[in-house]
């Protein structure tokens, strides 16, 4: 025992001596204070995705020794929730914290890198992107407009929504007016539905007052303290974000601005603090979940039934060929996620399926 103890302190300090001489020298390399700042699309306090960004600046923080400063600032304060893409184009923020299908409006292409309807689940995206070529064709659709994007933290699995009336057929989406966002919201245009985006501090006034007749937002962990259930009674399960990720915007100036080593320590924030959003909001689901159930026990959950799946399955799957076959970028992209879940849907089929199935 004595002799493993000896030999944990001498790796601890050996280590320690390591980090510090490379803290050192980059810090006599260069002892600028480089301020940046970064604006998010959620409000102030918004739980797991406000908590990305904090997250974030404090690792960029203590990773550069106080050289890499980030200045948050949430929705109210710039009064842009969905003027984030601009803001970081122009050079107004340094940095941006989003969602990529926010922009379909203005570069369609961006939709393809948050969540596909039916497509990957949150460990098969993260793979893609970091193994599969997924950062690679993001870079190159964001290149021409003076960004880099970066995953941004993974919400996980999104539910299919707040509903104030049950679907029990494609009829009932006829004409029903729904918040929902990027892809999804065009497959259920294609079906019937009149699909809108609204800013995420508008949500529970619009459900209310019926100018929405039903929304998605995330998951239990953010749902819960917006108060959909006490409007909406019809809690829906997940079909178009299977996987749905947030993302950092880097005006591309001011990472050229940045010494190599504060661009490796802020990529490296980036990476850890998407991993925590993920990791915690599994957890806030989970913990939310249970208690939505014990305190509002009159929801109710239900499955979009078997033939309204197959409607929106057919509706997703003719968008992506129209897209496909207009745009080579689409094209590329499309056929880069379809061949990537191909493959890691065979052998999650036959590990976390297969032990699922074993409950």
């Amino acid at each position: 025992m004595k002799i493993t103890n000896t030999l944990l302190q001498m790796v601890k300090t050996v280590s320690i001596t390591a980090i510090t001489v490379l803290s050192f020298s980059a810090h006599a390399a260069d002892d600028k204070v480089y301020r940046l700042k970064l604006a998010e699309t959620w409000g102030p306090n918004t739980p797991i995705l406000g908590d990305a960004t904090k997250n974030m600046a404090k690792i960029a923080n203590e990773m550069s020794n106080g050289r890499l400063q980030i200045r948050v600032d949430s929705a109210n304060k710039h009064k842009a929730p969905l003027g984030i893409f601009d803001m970081v184009k122009s050079g107004q923020y340094d940095l941006g914290h989003s969602s990529s299908y926010y922009w379909k409006g203005k570069v369609p292409n961006t939709l393809y890198f948050s969540s596909m309807p039916f497509g990957m689940v949150t460990t098969e995206q993260y793979a893609w992107f970091y193994h599969g070529g997924g950062m690679e064709l993001m870079q190159e659709v964001y290149a021409p407009h003076n960004l880099l994007s970066f995953p941004g933290g993974n919400s996980d699995i999104q539910m299919g929504g707040w509903f104030k009336k049950e679907i029990n057929s494609i009829e009932d989406l006829q004409g029903l007016k729904m918040r929902i966002p990027g892809f999804a919201g065009e497959v259920l245009a294609r079906v019937g539905a009149k699909p809108t985006n609204i800013a995420p501090g508008e949500l529970y006034t619009s459900l209310e007052r019926g100018t929405i007749d039903a929304l998605e937002w995330v998951g239990p962990a953010f749902d819960l303290r917006m108060g959909f259930q006490k409007i909406a009674p019809y809690y829906y399960t997940a079909w178009h974000e299977p996987g749905s990720e947030t993302q950092f915007l880097v005006n591309k100036r001011t990472w050229e601005k940045l010494p190599k080593d504060l661009q490796v320590i802020l990529e490296t924030s980036f990476r850890v603090a998407a991993f925590d959003m993920y990791t915690q909001a599994l957890d806030a689901n989970a913990t939310s979940w249970s208690k939505m159930k014990a305190e509002y026990p009159d929801i109710k959950v239900r499955d979009f039934p078997p033939a309204v799946l197959a409607e929106m399955r057919k509706a997703t799957d003719e968008l992506l060929q129209e897209q496909a076959s207009k745009d080579p970028q689409a094209q590329k992209i499309i056929e880069s996620q379809a061949e990537y879940l191909k493959k890691s849907r065979a052998w999650t089929a036959i590990s976390t399926k297969a032990y699922l199935d074993t409950q």
